[in-house]
């Protein structure tokens, strides 16, 4: 069996030993037996009808069994267009007494391979809120036609008015003519916009400006948006949409393209996409190992699913329900006109002793106590250091996470006044379920790099990698899967961790015993201080 001496430092090269199948061979190198390489996802909970809000499951069950999709798919884009539609017309306040505000606005993933139908299981899902835009649009083009005739009509009025006021001037040039040239105040309508697909983050800020409720952001392949956020000169945009998670940060553009001071009372965004696991799992090898993705943006994204794909597969040919979807469209309907006094929610009051912010509801005696023993929980969890970093800073998103998916339930069948027990336990139900699929996601990491060890192993029994090679001999001829660098890095790291591959720096060569490497002289070492076995440690 042939095993590869690779070197601690990138500088150095990676040479090929043949090894003898005992401890240690003639040259007193490791050549203990390889380990096998990992190669399972974690396993997820499957998703139960019974955390959907009672008015919303018939038609979500009706829509996930005619796409014959994963229902994880339907259920969280629905979840997500609901927060999306609530907006910041209502918060939540979990504590009894403390000014905590939680706006519903989430963020949501639908992992899975082509061919799962994640997009028609999204676009389903989007119907009721699609419905709402292309009202608004109707609406929006019948206001146009009445402002352009009463514009016309303005500006007869105004040219009238200064003629008037230019005879006036020309018997008595001291005389107040200012009644008639005042502005008549013509605003243009605005459309109201319900979703965004591709744009710009300034073109985001101007739509949030003539939409104080929210947008919800719809991108099919979600990576690339996170991609181009990785980049350098994104770092403010990067910004705005970790602001705009929170849904009630107040923020300001001061840029010449866009004129000064472009003031947004408060950023709020709901985001849907998907990806496919390779990607998703790039991205997250990146944020997890400190790159420019480990700032918190992923792990926003509370809603992640991955589901396990079913081999059964039965035609459904047949008419969608309709009772179904008309009690779906007619929920979103009532969401969207939502007046917080009619189901007894509350304000704060200035020191002037007028209404202002956000009107929010708490929950029931009940409910809080559920709440805040499930609060406790996740606290002690998050403070025990048994969690990768990574998933306990996704963990620590599930304190919105929670309170906001109560209150959307708690609305969305048609409850008013405190929000109560079963809201909230279809919401601490929706953590445990979700918590079980970011566990696949952030452990996939370790699943990508297997896959890119068996490449690397490949191209070394195929005689493409032989003698003395470097790490960019790996990834600089362009190999089919094999031309990220921190991919191939993981992929090395990995051989040597499961005793593949033994480690060499400059003259000082190393041994892989038990899993661990070890080095037998000083010199300089690249970043292998922990075992794969180690790194899976919190997933």
């Amino acid at each position: 069996m042939e095993f590869v001496l690779l070197s601690a430092s990138a500088d150095h090269g990676f040479t090929i030993h043949r090894a003898q199948n005992d401890a240690r061979n003639g040259s007193g190198k490791w050549a203990g037996k390889p380990h096998p390489l990992p190669s399972s996802l974690l396993p997820v909970a499957p998703f139960n009808f019974d955390l959907m809000p009672q008015q919303l499951r018939p038609w979500t069950e009706d829509v996930c069994e005619r796409l014959q999709c994963p229902p994880d798919y339907v259920a969280a884009s629905t979840m997500i267009g609901a927060g999306a539609v609530i907006g910041r017309k209502l918060a939540v306040r979990p504590q009894r007494e403390d000014d905590w505000t939680v706006i519903v606005n989430q963020w949501a993933l639908c992992v899975g391979r082509p061919g799962v139908m994640k997009t028609p299981a999204m676009d389903e899902a989007l119907r009721p809120i699609k419905q709402l835009a292309a009202i608004a649009e109707e609406k929006f083009r019948e206001e146009q036609a009445k402002h352009a005739v009463a514009a016309a009509a303005a500006k007869l009025r105004r040219d009238e008015n200064i003629r008037a006021a230019s005879r006036i001037l020309k018997q008595d040039r001291n005389a107040d003519v200012s009644y008639l040239v005042e502005q008549m105040d013509e605003r243009e309508p605005t459309l109201r916009r319900y979703i965004a697909n591709d744009t710009t983050v300034e073109s985001l800020g101007v739509l949030l400006q003539q939409n104080s409720n929210g947008l919800l952001v719809f991108r099919d392949e979600l990576v690339s948006l996170l991609d181009s956020l990785d980049q350098e000169d994104r770092v403010s945009q990067r910004g705005f949409y970790l602001t705009a998670w929170s849904g009630n940060s107040e923020y300001v553009f001061d840029r010449i393209g866009r004129g000064l001071h472009l003031s947004i009372d408060a950023v709020c965004l709901s985001i849907l996409g998907s990806s496919q696991p390779g990607r998703i799992s790039q991205y997250l090898t990146r944020a997890i190992r400190g790159g420019r993705g480990d700032d918190g943006l992923i792990q926003r994204f509370g809603f992640l699913v991955w589901p396990d794909v079913s081999g059964d597969w039965t035609s459904k040919d047949r008419k969608p329900n309709r009772g179904a979807r008309d009690a779906a469209q007619s929920v979103f309907n009532e969401l969207d006109q939502l007046d917080w006094r009619a189901i007894h929610a509350q304000r704060d009051r200035g020191s002037d002793g007028d209404e202002e912010g956000v009107p929010y509801l708490r929950f029931g005696t009940g409910a809080y106590q559920i709440f805040s023993s499930w609060r406790t929980d996740l606290e002690r969890r998050l403070r025990a250091g048994d969690l990768h970093p990574a998933l306990e800073s996704h963990l620590a998103k599930y304190r919105k996470l929670v309170p906001a998916t109560a209150l959307t339930c708690h609305l969305a069948d048609r409850n008013t006044g405190p929000i109560g027990v079963t809201s909230i336990e279809r919401a601490i139900g929706w953590a445990g379920y979700l918590e079980t699929h970011a566990r696949r996601a952030y452990g996939s990491v370790t699943a990508a790099e297997a896959d890119t060890a068996r490449l690397i192993l490949a191209r070394i029994r195929s005689g493409h990698l032989s003698g003395e090679f470097t790490a960019r001999d790996v990834w600089r001829p362009a190999w089919s899967r094999l031309t990220d660098r921190v991919a191939v890095q993981g992929g090395l790291d990995m051989l040597v961790d499961y005793d593949w591959l033994s480690a060499r720096g400059g003259r000082d060569w190393g041994q892989a015993v038990d899993g661990v490497l070890r080095f037998e002289s000083s010199g300089p070492l690249s970043r292998r201080s922990c075992n794969c076995h180690n790194r899976q440690k919190g997933f």
